[in-house]
């Protein structure tokens, strides 16, 4: 080690291998010696503290001058009298596994029957290192610091009279507390752990408020979808309310079948933009009669091949297979390419009422940024409900601008804006007032009280090859962004990451879910909302029960026609502006992925802005061939329209439609370039954040693990009998 620097090589030592000191021998087939900081007179404090910066370490540092971790950690070693502790960490999640701290005392003190060492009074004397192992309070951070550095916190200097000879306690999540029974306690922060069951009220409140901050991303795809596809506003209702029953029977069956996290399944950003290009075909820009309906079952038909492909990569294990190659360097493009392809929808569809939508973005950013930390009645309301709250003022506050005359103009009939056309007068406001007035839509006047959703309500689905090979490569995405999700909310919730066979009975649960969502006909498929991540942090919740008491929430108002006709009743101005913010933290959570990997390396850098210019650039290429629709569609859907008039062109409709199709869509091309860089390019695995996955062994020895992960008994046994190995039973 060079004097007056760290070697962070020498740091990564401490973490995951035995420390023996003075030995110089291997424990565990890793040396463990450690070599001190040494300062110099003409040492400059600065160089340490930009090395510190560079590399995201973070030391529990004392405050007493002229001492640093490893000088502490050295006179540790000296006053332990020759003791040295062999720590071994979990090298999948940090902690320090149960009954495997051991001392050797080489004076032979006598020792207790656990193993700690006995002073002359006959009482044990414990000793604690404070490694750290949380990610967030930024210690040793093997898997989300980002840098791959481990740091080693330094120890308390022993109070006079205490005996050197003793164990030493590792303090690996100093934020959490042990059970007796050898499980982990989630962190003290979350106000509900996965397994817990806070009484039937707060199972109520706490399920009705994880479904409430996730009302963004439920209930507004139909806003979007159903009015291109040509549908009325008692369509639009009839959609939301199958998305939402949809919503909750597949939460459900994820919660008990799938990965068994608090994750919530619904209609994904994903399906969005290729839904989109599936609705502006050439060939249903003139349709007339029944249009909503017939692209409606091309969509299903659709969903349904791309998802029965994706329960095949699930139960197969191929799945498995596949998550050597999916890396925080592919993830987090990827997903943010999700919501970043929707820029040219946001705001042009925003900016007809600039009086309602600007209000809307400055308010959901006020109550999600400026008072989040504002406590009402114990409870951060603005942080937790900013979307639906600030939904519900401004919709209010457009009421009275709709009601007070500012969207009338005169010849103009409010009451039938599609008639304003004809006038050469009112042409100018017929848009403005069928998107910003609050009295267009009839949903709430034609819905019926009770309505259930059925499967196939729109007709027998259509399955066409273009269309189908869309959605193949649209599930696949979908999997990538639900492997970014799984891992991050197990360690939200403070679980060891789940193996690679619950991932894959996960993704082929996903699978069997969007194929529900192509015979009910939701438009979309099914799958994990990437916003799970920030529901879990802003509420602090994160029971499995407490998601599976929303869901069942969610089937009964999907009963209730009225409900669904009340949410599609929102102008379609407003709903694009909320959804400008829900796709910008879509791009954001993705862009959070790159925490597991080192954010400062060169290579990933390159391979992250590579991956979104060109995930950018390629599909603008594909969408200027727009020649045809250019005349006929909206602006902000023109780039939607890439799949009929494209450069490719191989003699092959079918195919031709397919591959243009893909080419326009971002997120289809940055997972592309980066799956195929960060594979190719050589980087070490602390530099990329190669995902670590528990081993099943792992999982099966640790009772608490065991019932966070494992199936129901009786489908766990009916799964064994068909030797389902590769699904983590």
């Amino acid at each position: 080690m060079e004097t007056g620097s760290l070697n962070s090589e020498s740091l990564n030592r401490i973490v995951g291998m035995s420390v023996r000191g003075g030995t110089g021998k291997k424990q565990g087939g890793v040396a463990g010696k450690v070599e001190p900081f040494v300062s110099q007179n003409e040492h400059n404090p600065r160089e340490l503290r930009s090395w510190a910066k560079r590399t995201g370490f973070v030391s529990d540092y004392s405050g007493e001058a002229g001492t640093s971790g490893s000088a502490k950690f050295e006179a540790f070693e000296r006053k332990g009298g020759g003791s040295s502790p062999k720590i071994e960490i979990d090298p999948v999640v940090g902690r320090t596994r149960r009954n495997e701290i051991e001392t050797e005392s080489r004076g032979g003190a006598p020792r207790a029957e656990n193993g700690a060492v006995l002073d002359e009074r006959g009482r044990k004397e414990e000793r604690k290192v404070g490694l750290n192992g949380n990610a967030n309070n930024g210690v040793v951070n093997r898997e989300g610091n980002g840098h791959g550095a481990s740091a080693v916190a330094p120890v308390n200097e022993e109070k006079e009279g205490e005996e050197g000879n003793g164990d030493v306690k590792v303090n690996v999540f100093p934020a959490e507390e042990e059970h007796r029974d050898g499980g982990w306690q989630g962190p003290l922060g979350l106000k509900c752990g996965l397994k817990e069951n806070p009484g039937i009220v707060p199972l109520i409140y706490y399920g009705l408020q994880h479904y409430l901050s996730l009302a963004g991303s439920l209930v507004l795809i139909p806003l979007v979808m159903v009015p291109v596809m040509g549908g009325t506003d008692k369509d639009t209702a009839s959609v939301i309310s199958t998305i939402l029953f949809l919503s909750g029977i597949t939460t459900i069956l994820h919660s008990y079948f799938g990965t068994r996290l608090p994750l919530v399944q619904g209609s994904s950003f994903v399906y969005l933009a290729p839904a989109l290009v599936i609705i502006n075909a050439q060939e249903y820009r003139n349709l007339t009669g029944h249009k909503f309906r017939h692209i409606m079952r091309e969509l299903q038909g659709a969903i349904i091949v791309g998802s029965i492909f994706q329960s095949i990569l699930g139960f197969s294990g191929l799945m498995s297979v596949l998550l050597r190659l999916i890396n925080p360097i592919v993830v987090a493009p990827t997903v943010a390419a999700v919501g970043l392809a929707f820029f040219s929808y946001g705001f042009p569809q925003a900016g007809t009422c600039p009086e309602i939508t600007i209000p809307q973005i400055a308010l959901v950013l006020i109550f999600t940024l400026y008072l989040r930390g504002i406590s009402i009645f114990g409870r951060h309301l603005f942080r937790i409900y900013a979307v639906p709250l600030s939904l519900t003022i401004i919709w209010i506050y457009a009421s009275f601008l709709t009601a007070g005359g500012a969207y009338n103009y005169k010849g103009c009939n409010p009451n039938i804006p599609s008639s304003n056309i004809l006038l050469d007068a009112c042409r100018k406001h017929a848009y403005t007032m069928q998107h910003c007035r609050t009295d267009v839509s009839n949903a709430l006047a034609t819905a019926a009280w009770v309505r259930i959703p059925y499967p196939l309500q729109w007709g027998i689905p259509v399955f066409h090859f273009r269309t189908s090979i869309i959605m193949v490569i649209v599930a696949l995405v979908a999997s990538v962004d639900s492997v970014g999700t799984y891992r991050a909310t197990s360690l939200q919730v403070n679980s060891r990451p789940p193996t690679p066979g619950v991932v894959s009975r996960g993704i082929a649960l996903e699978g069997f879910c969007s194929i529900l969502a192509g015979l009910w006909g939701s438009g979309t498929g099914s799958t994990t909302l990437t916003e799970n991540i920030h529901t879990i942090d802003i509420t602090k919740v994160a029971s499995r029960k407490v998601v599976v008491v929303g869901a069942a929430f969610l089937i009964l108002f999907s009963f209730i026609g009225k409900v669904g006709a009340l949410l599609a009743s929102i102008p379609q101005a407003l709903a694009a502006s909320v959804l400008c913010f829900m796709w910008a933290l879509t791009a954001a959570l993705g862009l959070s992925n790159l925490r597991y990997s080192q954010s400062t390396s060169f290579r990933n850098i390159t391979i992250v802005g590579v991956s979104l210019f060109l995930g950018m650039s390629i599909p603008a290429y594909f969408q200027q061939y727009q020649a045809e629709s250019s005349l006929i569609l909206p602006s902000y859907l023109v780039p939607y329209a890439a799949a009929s008039s494209g450069p490719f062109r191989s003699g092959i409709k079918q195919l031709d439609f397919a591959i243009n199709a893909l080419m326009s869509l971002n997120m289809v091309v940055t997972l592309l370039v980066s799956f195929l860089l960060d594979n190719t390019v050589p980087g070490r695995q602390e530099e990329r954040g190669v995902f670590v996955w528990s081993r099943a062994e792992d999982i099966s020895t640790d009772p608490s693990l065991l019932s966070e992960y494992s199936l129901p008994k009786k489908v766990a046994r009916c799964c064994c009998c068909f030797n389902f190995k590769c699904l983590g039973v």
